[in-house]
């Protein structure tokens, strides 16, 4: 099997709490093998970043391993229309653990975790908003 090249190295998204969205992140992504590696106190807000457990960000670990980051802005977050970031998850029982961590820590349901036949046979997924209202899913390919 070919190794794909991920198309993106990281990205970040603005939090207004930062501490409630720490604690929302590391709930929804640890189900899906996720968990957060570094955080630094920069001067236009503190940040984090998940990814696998041992993994860095680059240059100091492999490019592309920790992928996904906050950052603490001052100002009340207002995400914009259409944007939607998918998390892939090893399992339907981990997209399952993700919706449920999701609710329990402050997020809004968006899509229970279940197959979406319009995106594909085999496509199951879980939707929802984060604290500060950005959307997000979890997705597995795998079979029932």
């Amino acid at each position: 099997m070919q190794r794909i090249r991920p198309v993106i190295e990281h990205m970040s998204i603005g939090v207004s709490h930062y501490e409630r969205s720490l604690a929302f992140y590391d709930a929804v992504l640890a189900p899906l093998g996720f968990v957060r590696v570094c955080a630094f106190p920069e001067p236009e807000g503190e940040s984090a970043c998940w990814g696998p457990e041992g993994e860095l960000p680059s240059p100091e670990g492999t490019p592309g391993a920790a992928p996904f980051w906050i950052q603490h802005r001052a100002n009340k977050v207002v995400p914009p229309p259409g944007f939607h970031l998918c998390f892939l998850a090893p399992s339907r029982a981990a997209v399952q653990a993700f919706h449920a961590a999701g609710v329990r820590t402050g997020g809004r349901d968006e899509g229970a975790p279940g197959l979406r036949p319009l995106y594909g046979e085999g496509y199951y997924a879980a939707f929802l908003f984060d604290p500060d209202g950005w959307k997000i899913e979890a997705v597995t390919y795998t079979a029932a």
